[in-house]
């Protein structure tokens, strides 16, 4: 009787085509950038740029909405380690409200990408829509799929922003956001229209409520 076969392990991301292909004609330092936070009703818009090593790969790394949170705090710690240097954007929800979601993660990669100590001579940003920054851009559409790169900076901006939506809940348990971080789960739209909004919410995502 045939032995029962292991189930495949989760797909890791690797140094991409584009990765792979800017390293082998001399262009070096790469960034990988990513955002979090474009849907939720509350909470900032984070961003993280960061530049590893060639050849770097960090086991388990992978699009950030595909690994779970304990992983994403340990894989987190090993980024940082490894990594040559790495950077934030983070837009409030006044500016989103301001700005508008795309324009708003636009500006928090930039800012990521400006902030590096290290400047990239290309930054690869997931999505279809440029940053404007200091250095060229290219665009990955599924690129936290597809990039280990821009994964790496999924996986940093999330853990970023989930710690701050903790914080935060400290201050306004009411809605939650320890748990849902700032989303329009069901127990915050019901939060909202029993307390109202505070100033952590993007009071244009919550104009039905």
């Amino acid at each position: 009787m045939p032995k029962p076969t292991k189930p495949p392990k989760p797909p890791t991301t690797a140094p991409s085509d584009i990765e792979n292909g800017l390293i082998a004609n001399g262009h070096f330092p790469i960034a990988g950038v990513d955002e979090v936070g474009r849907g939720p009703l509350a909470g900032p818009v984070v961003a993280c740029a960061l530049i590893l090593p060639q050849g770097v790969v960090i086991e388990g790394v992978n699009d950030s909405k595909k690994v779970s949170e304990k992983k994403r705090e340990r894989l987190a710690v090993l980024i940082k380690e490894a990594a040559i240097c790495y950077a934030y954007g983070i837009v409030s929800p006044s500016e989103i409200d301001r700005l508008n979601i795309l324009q708003a993660t636009l500006a928090a990669m930039a800012m990521a990408i400006d902030g590096l100590e290290t400047t990239p001579k290309f930054a690869l940003v997931d999505g279809t829509t440029p940053p404007k920054c200091a250095c060229k851009v290219i665009c990955v559409p599924q690129g936290d799929a597809a990039s280990h790169l821009i994964a790496a900076a999924s996986i940093l901006a999330k853990v970023k922003r989930d710690t701050m939506m903790k914080e935060l809940h400290s201050l306004h348990p009411q809605y939650s956001w320890d748990a849902n971080k700032g989303y329009g789960t069901a127990a915050h739209r019901e939060a909202i229209k029993s307390f109202g909004l505070c100033s952590e919410h993007r009071r244009t995502f919550c104009e039905r409520f």
